[in-house]
Protein backbone atom coordinates (compact mmCIF):
# COMPACT_ATOMS: atom_id res chain seq x y z
CA UNK A 1 0.00 0.00 0.00
CA UNK A 2 1.36 3.38 -0.99
CA UNK A 3 1.55 5.85 1.83
CA UNK A 4 0.10 9.29 1.23
CA UNK A 5 2.53 12.15 1.91
CA UNK A 6 1.72 14.01 5.09
CA UNK A 7 0.36 17.53 4.56
CA UNK A 8 2.75 20.41 5.07
CA UNK A 9 1.93 22.15 8.37
CA UNK A 10 0.41 25.59 7.98
CA UNK A 11 3.24 27.30 9.83
CA UNK A 12 5.79 25.60 7.58
CA UNK A 13 3.94 26.74 4.45
CA UNK A 14 3.70 30.31 5.74
CA UNK A 15 7.35 30.44 6.76
CA UNK A 16 8.44 29.12 3.36
CA UNK A 17 6.26 31.69 1.61
CA UNK A 18 7.59 34.50 3.77
CA UNK A 19 11.20 33.52 3.03
CA UNK A 20 10.35 33.41 -0.64
CA UNK A 21 8.73 36.84 -0.85
CA UNK A 22 11.46 38.47 1.24
CA UNK A 23 14.17 36.98 -0.97
CA UNK A 24 12.26 37.91 -4.14
CA UNK A 25 11.36 41.49 -3.21
CA UNK A 26 14.46 42.46 -1.23
CA UNK A 27 18.22 42.01 -1.17
CA UNK A 28 18.14 40.66 2.40
CA UNK A 29 20.04 37.39 2.81
CA UNK A 30 17.58 34.61 3.63
CA UNK A 31 18.01 30.79 3.75
CA UNK A 32 17.30 28.71 0.67
CA UNK A 33 13.58 28.21 0.29
CA UNK A 34 12.10 24.99 -1.21
CA UNK A 35 9.26 27.05 -2.67
CA UNK A 36 11.69 28.19 -5.37
CA UNK A 37 11.91 24.62 -6.63
CA UNK A 38 8.19 24.03 -6.28
CA UNK A 39 7.35 27.18 -8.22
CA UNK A 40 5.38 28.60 -5.32
CA UNK A 41 5.83 32.32 -5.99
CA UNK A 42 2.23 32.79 -7.12
CA UNK A 43 1.00 31.26 -3.86
CA UNK A 44 3.51 33.22 -1.77
CA UNK A 45 2.21 36.52 -3.12
CA UNK A 46 -0.38 36.46 -0.31
CA UNK A 47 2.48 37.59 1.94
CA UNK A 48 3.76 40.41 -0.29
CA UNK A 49 2.45 42.96 2.26
CA UNK A 50 4.62 41.42 5.00
CA UNK A 51 7.72 41.84 2.85
CA UNK A 52 6.63 45.44 2.29
CA UNK A 53 6.25 45.94 6.02
CA UNK A 54 9.81 44.71 6.53
CA UNK A 55 11.10 47.24 3.98
CA UNK A 56 8.95 50.02 5.40
CA UNK A 57 10.06 49.27 8.95
CA UNK A 58 13.71 49.56 7.97
CA UNK A 59 13.11 52.85 6.20
CA UNK A 60 10.96 54.08 9.06
CA UNK A 61 13.65 53.28 11.61
CA UNK A 62 16.12 55.38 9.63
CA UNK A 63 13.53 58.17 9.40
CA UNK A 64 13.06 58.20 13.17
CA UNK A 65 16.80 58.28 13.83
CA UNK A 66 17.51 60.97 11.23
CA UNK A 67 14.47 63.02 12.22
CA UNK A 68 16.07 63.67 15.61
CA UNK A 69 19.09 65.45 14.11
CA UNK A 70 18.15 66.50 10.57
CA UNK A 71 15.40 68.50 8.84
CA UNK A 72 12.31 66.39 7.98
CA UNK A 73 12.99 66.38 4.22
CA UNK A 74 16.55 65.11 4.68
CA UNK A 75 15.30 62.41 7.04
CA UNK A 76 12.65 61.40 4.51
CA UNK A 77 15.20 61.14 1.69
CA UNK A 78 17.46 58.96 3.84
CA UNK A 79 14.50 56.73 4.71
CA UNK A 80 13.62 56.28 1.03
CA UNK A 81 17.26 55.62 0.19
CA UNK A 82 17.19 52.81 2.74
CA UNK A 83 14.16 51.20 1.13
CA UNK A 84 15.71 51.52 -2.33
CA UNK A 85 18.93 49.86 -1.19
CA UNK A 86 16.99 47.05 0.53
CA UNK A 87 14.99 46.30 -2.61
CA UNK A 88 17.79 46.85 -5.09
CA UNK A 89 15.60 49.53 -6.74
CA UNK A 90 13.43 46.68 -8.05
CA UNK A 91 10.22 48.68 -8.24
CA UNK A 92 11.88 51.96 -9.22
CA UNK A 93 13.43 50.19 -12.20
CA UNK A 94 9.99 48.94 -13.23
CA UNK A 95 8.53 52.43 -12.96
CA UNK A 96 11.30 53.92 -15.12
CA UNK A 97 10.94 51.24 -17.81
CA UNK A 98 7.16 51.59 -17.84
CA UNK A 99 7.41 55.36 -18.24
CA UNK A 100 9.83 54.93 -21.13
CA UNK A 101 7.49 52.40 -22.73
CA UNK A 102 4.51 54.71 -22.41
CA UNK A 103 6.52 57.55 -23.95
CA UNK A 104 7.74 55.51 -26.91
CA UNK A 105 6.33 56.11 -30.36
CA UNK A 106 5.01 53.13 -32.24
CA UNK A 107 2.79 50.18 -31.54
CA UNK A 108 2.57 47.67 -28.71
CA UNK A 109 5.62 45.65 -29.72
CA UNK A 110 7.74 48.80 -29.96
CA UNK A 111 6.70 49.85 -26.46
CA UNK A 112 7.53 46.41 -25.08
CA UNK A 113 10.93 46.49 -26.77
CA UNK A 114 11.68 49.91 -25.25
CA UNK A 115 10.78 48.56 -21.80
CA UNK A 116 13.35 45.80 -22.21
CA UNK A 117 16.14 48.28 -22.89
CA UNK A 118 18.28 48.56 -19.76
CA UNK A 119 18.99 52.23 -20.47
CA UNK A 120 16.62 54.80 -19.01
CA UNK A 121 15.31 57.56 -21.24
CA UNK A 122 14.00 60.99 -20.35
CA UNK A 123 10.57 59.69 -19.35
CA UNK A 124 12.09 57.08 -17.07
CA UNK A 125 14.44 59.53 -15.38
CA UNK A 126 11.64 62.03 -14.82
CA UNK A 127 9.41 59.29 -13.39
CA UNK A 128 12.10 58.42 -10.84
CA UNK A 129 12.67 62.06 -9.92
CA UNK A 130 8.98 62.62 -9.28
CA UNK A 131 8.59 59.29 -7.46
CA UNK A 132 11.33 60.02 -4.96
CA UNK A 133 10.46 63.71 -4.72
CA UNK A 134 6.74 63.24 -4.09
CA UNK A 135 7.25 60.45 -1.57
CA UNK A 136 9.94 62.37 0.29
CA UNK A 137 7.85 65.54 0.42
CA UNK A 138 4.86 63.57 1.69
CA UNK A 139 6.87 61.74 4.34
CA UNK A 140 8.48 64.99 5.49
CA UNK A 141 4.98 66.30 6.29
CA UNK A 142 4.58 63.71 9.05
CA UNK A 143 3.69 65.44 12.33
CA UNK A 144 6.14 63.24 14.23
CA UNK A 145 8.86 60.71 13.59
CA UNK A 146 6.57 57.95 14.87
CA UNK A 147 3.82 58.97 12.45
CA UNK A 148 6.36 58.86 9.62
CA UNK A 149 7.41 55.35 10.63
CA UNK A 150 3.81 54.15 10.67
CA UNK A 151 2.99 55.84 7.40
CA UNK A 152 5.98 54.34 5.61
CA UNK A 153 5.18 50.84 6.88
CA UNK A 154 1.54 51.24 5.84
CA UNK A 155 2.40 52.54 2.36
CA UNK A 156 5.06 49.92 1.71
CA UNK A 157 2.79 47.08 2.81
CA UNK A 158 -0.38 48.11 0.98
CA UNK A 159 1.39 49.06 -2.25
CA UNK A 160 2.80 45.54 -2.52
CA UNK A 161 -0.61 44.06 -1.74
CA UNK A 162 -1.86 45.65 -4.98
CA UNK A 163 0.52 43.64 -7.18
CA UNK A 164 -1.33 40.27 -7.15
CA UNK A 165 -4.65 42.12 -7.59
CA UNK A 166 -3.35 43.73 -10.79
CA UNK A 167 -2.20 40.30 -12.00
CA UNK A 168 -5.74 39.03 -11.49
CA UNK A 169 -7.37 41.52 -13.84
CA UNK A 170 -4.71 41.69 -16.56
CA UNK A 171 -3.11 38.96 -18.71
CA UNK A 172 0.66 38.79 -19.18
CA UNK A 173 1.76 41.03 -22.06
CA UNK A 174 4.50 38.55 -22.99
CA UNK A 175 4.85 34.78 -22.87
CA UNK A 176 8.26 35.17 -21.23
CA UNK A 177 9.86 37.55 -18.75
CA UNK A 178 9.64 38.04 -15.01
CA UNK A 179 5.95 38.90 -14.97
CA UNK A 180 4.83 35.80 -16.86
CA UNK A 181 7.35 33.55 -15.11
CA UNK A 182 6.02 34.43 -11.67
CA UNK A 183 2.75 32.66 -12.40
CA UNK A 184 -0.76 33.99 -11.87
CA UNK A 185 -2.07 34.07 -8.31
CA UNK A 186 -5.68 32.94 -8.01
CA UNK A 187 -8.38 35.25 -6.70
CA UNK A 188 -8.09 33.96 -3.14
CA UNK A 189 -4.39 34.82 -3.01
CA UNK A 190 -5.01 38.33 -4.37
CA UNK A 191 -7.85 38.87 -1.89
CA UNK A 192 -5.72 37.62 1.02
CA UNK A 193 -2.93 40.02 0.06
CA UNK A 194 -5.34 42.96 -0.08
CA UNK A 195 -6.90 42.11 3.29
CA UNK A 196 -3.48 41.67 4.91
CA UNK A 197 -2.24 44.86 3.28
CA UNK A 198 -5.31 46.73 4.50
CA UNK A 199 -4.78 45.50 8.05
CA UNK A 200 -1.15 46.60 8.01
CA UNK A 201 -2.19 49.93 6.50
CA UNK A 202 -4.61 50.59 9.34
CA UNK A 203 -2.06 49.45 11.91
CA UNK A 204 0.52 51.89 10.54
CA UNK A 205 -1.59 54.78 9.31
CA UNK A 206 -4.57 54.69 11.67
CA UNK A 207 -7.90 56.12 10.51
CA UNK A 208 -6.14 58.11 7.79
CA UNK A 209 -5.34 54.80 6.08
CA UNK A 210 -8.91 54.43 4.75
CA UNK A 211 -8.78 57.29 2.23
CA UNK A 212 -5.16 56.40 1.43
CA UNK A 213 -6.22 52.87 0.52
CA UNK A 214 -8.99 54.20 -1.74
CA UNK A 215 -6.70 56.63 -3.55
CA UNK A 216 -4.01 53.94 -3.96
CA UNK A 217 -6.53 51.56 -5.51
CA UNK A 218 -7.68 54.34 -7.85
CA UNK A 219 -4.08 54.82 -9.00
CA UNK A 220 -3.78 51.08 -9.65
CA UNK A 221 -7.04 51.08 -11.62
CA UNK A 222 -5.67 53.89 -13.81
CA UNK A 223 -2.51 51.87 -14.40
CA UNK A 224 -4.58 48.80 -15.30
CA UNK A 225 -6.41 50.85 -17.94
CA UNK A 226 -3.13 52.20 -19.35
CA UNK A 227 -1.42 48.80 -19.34
CA UNK A 228 -4.31 47.13 -21.13
CA UNK A 229 -4.53 49.88 -23.72
CA UNK A 230 -0.81 50.43 -24.37
CA UNK A 231 0.78 47.03 -23.67
CA UNK A 232 -2.02 44.47 -23.79
CA UNK A 233 -1.34 43.27 -20.26
CA UNK A 234 1.26 43.36 -17.53
CA UNK A 235 5.00 42.76 -17.42
CA UNK A 236 7.40 42.67 -14.49
CA UNK A 237 8.08 46.36 -15.09
CA UNK A 238 4.39 47.20 -14.88
CA UNK A 239 4.17 45.32 -11.58
CA UNK A 240 7.00 47.51 -10.28
CA UNK A 241 5.19 50.62 -11.52
CA UNK A 242 2.06 49.39 -9.74
CA UNK A 243 3.89 49.34 -6.41
CA UNK A 244 5.40 52.76 -6.97
CA UNK A 245 2.17 54.47 -8.00
CA UNK A 246 0.25 52.92 -5.10
CA UNK A 247 2.92 53.98 -2.61
CA UNK A 248 3.07 57.53 -3.98
CA UNK A 249 -0.72 57.82 -3.82
CA UNK A 250 -0.83 56.39 -0.30
CA UNK A 251 1.82 58.73 1.12
CA UNK A 252 0.39 61.81 -0.60
CA UNK A 253 -3.05 61.05 0.81
CA UNK A 254 -1.56 60.61 4.29
CA UNK A 255 0.26 63.92 3.91
CA UNK A 256 -3.05 65.58 3.11
CA UNK A 257 -4.46 64.35 6.42
CA UNK A 258 -1.31 65.37 8.33
CA UNK A 259 -1.34 69.01 7.18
Amino acid sequence: MNEQPSPVPLWRSLSDDLLLVVSFLTRLPVPFCPAYVEGGLARAMRLFPLAGAVVGSAGGAVFMAAHAVLPPLAAALLALLTTIVLTGALHEDGLADTADGLGARGGREKRLDVMRDSRSGAYGVLALVFSVGLRAAALAAAPSALAGLGGLVAAAAFSRACIPALMQVLPPARADGLGAGAGTPHAGIAATALVLGGMLAVAGGGMAAAPAVVVSLAAVVALVWLARRQFGGYTGDILGACQQLAEIAFLLTLAGTWT
